[in-house]
């Protein structure tokens, strides 16, 4: 941390901007290999949460790459400051009021528990979309498992990088089994239940 750095307490509080929205805010941490589904997910709840009046943003892992983190590779250093960086702009988002989604790979257990780190327990969702690397790889939108196949890729997770599958987390999406629609309502009413969102 820097020396001479002071917190500034807001006027505005985080309770204050959650009954503003009418919802509490929070952060959805979706990971799983390329091609299980995250990003849809995660853009598809969010487009059902703001058509039912939901303050919400997704932080992808694409997106993310291009702006925040565009000065990061894939070495074990980079993917842990690209890790670090988005759990601290999810933390200032979740001030915000917002509903958070974010949905990243992020493979290792280690990253994962170093982002939950940050949020107290009820701040921090982790959802584990669970798709086998034979479907991911059937899958392959983007052709970078072709790619990391031919060696064209390196540290590529899954194939030459490993993937921890989550200890805990507090949802498991099957994106094999699970059609979008119904996965969407599993989370809807996950945090209904939570008393996070009230999608009535």
């Amino acid at each position: 941390m820097p020396k001479n750095i002071i917190h500034h307490n807001a006027f505005v509080t985080r309770d204050r901007r959650n009954q503003l929205n009418g919802h509490k805010s929070v952060v959805l941490w979706f990971t799983g290999l390329s091609g299980s589904g995250k990003s849809t997910l995660a853009h598809s709840l969010e487009a059902k949460i703001h058509q039912l009046g939901g303050a919400t943003f997704v932080l992808d892992g694409d997106n993310v790459r291009y702006g925040l983190s565009a000065d990061l590779g894939f070495s074990a250093a980079d993917r842990t400051e690209n890790i670090r960086r988005i759990s601290a702009v999810a933390k200032i988002m979740l001030e915000a009021g917002i509903i958070v989604m974010t949905a990243f790979i992020s493979p290792l257990e280690a990253h994962r528990n170093m982002a939950r780190g940050l949020f107290a327990d009820a701040d921090f969702i982790e959802i584990y979309c669970k798709a086998s690397l034979e479907i991911c790889e059937k899958r392959d939108t983007k052709g970078l498992y072709k790619k990391a196949r031919a060696g064209e890729i390196k540290n590529y997770t899954g194939i030459n990088s490993p993937y921890e599958i989550p200890v805990n987390p507090e949802l498991i999406i099957n994106t094999e089994l699970e059609d979008l629609d119904n996965s969407v309502l599993k989370i809807i009413k996950f945090l209904q239940n939570k008393n996070i969102f009230d999608a009535k």
